[in-house]
């Protein structure tokens, strides 16, 4: 069962701005997106990790707006963004060249649910985007900001968050969940562990132009070591040692993440 969330009041750690604490409760239209029968029983079981209604809440995402999901995997978000605005906003999945023709045929497949849905492509060498400059309300990323501080090029993540900056409207707000890497452990494990440094993320968003205006505790698990054999995917649901040690895995659950909210200056 999702607990109720509650944003923290902090500092942000690069740039000294104040984030004013919150309490953010699921409107109606997330909360019904989130029961939605059309979710998998396997999507809804992950909900006690995941906590999407007060996630989603804590970014403000409405269903009247424009929201651009980056790199939506599995899915597993898009199944509560999708029909969450189907007929009254518009959902855009944002992919690399070589994943678009598979998330098109994924939405496809639901389009009963998801109604008119689009994909846009981003280029990791230029940082070029097919969604209109200034046209999104919300642009969200989870658990993908690590895997561009894992490409070749260490320029690919500063590109990307500068791509999602230009797509945003004047107030736009740009939603990050990923895997936290404590701040006193090496930042070398950003390379290849899965985990990242909360500073990080503020530091590529304040570079893009963004302000931080929020964070979560969410999303953050107590029970992650955040040092495993295999990274984060050590942990459920990835399991990558299989049956060695699962109980005590599935007793962590799923990993430790910082849920921080950055908006675009008007």
């Amino acid at each position: 069962m999702s607990r109720p969330l509650v944003a923290f009041a902090c500092v942000a750690a690069l740039g000294g701005a104040a984030v004013a604490a919150q309490s953010v409760r699921p409107t109606k239209d997330i909360a019904a997106a989130v029961a939605a029968s059309t979710r998998t029983p396997a999507d809804r079981a992950r909900d006690r990790y995941r906590h999407p209604a007060e996630t989603l809440a804590f970014f403000g995402v409405k269903p009247t707006q424009t929201v651009v999901e980056f790199i939506p995997g599995g899915g597993w978000y898009t199944e509560i963004l999708a029909p969450m605005v189907k007929g009254r906003g518009q959902y855009i999945a944002l992919v690399p060249v070589s994943q678009a023709e598979r998330t098109r045929t994924a939405l496809s497949a639901k389009a009963g649910a998801y109604g008119k849905t689009s994909v846009q492509t981003i280029d990791f060498t230029t940082g070029a985007s097919s969604v209109p400059a200034g046209s999104a309300d919300v642009v969200l990323t989870f658990r993908n900001v690590h895997n561009l501080l894992m490409q070749d090029d260490p320029a690919v993540p500063g590109r990307v968050f500068k791509a999602f900056y230009d797509a945003l409207k004047p107030g736009g707000v740009l939603g990050v969940v990923d895997h936290r890497l404590p701040e006193e452990m090496d930042a070398a494990r950003e390379k290849s562990s899965g985990y990242i440094k909360r500073s990080t993320v503020v530091r590529l968003a304040q570079a893009a132009g963004f302000r931080l205006a929020g964070e979560s505790k969410v999303n953050a698990n107590p029970k992650d070591t955040h040092d495993h054999p295999q990274g984060v995917w050590t942990l459920p649901p990835s399991y990558r040692l299989k049956d060695v040690d699962r109980a005590k895995y599935a007793a962590i659950g799923e990993s430790d993440r910082f849920t921080l909210k950055f908006v675009k200056p008007q």
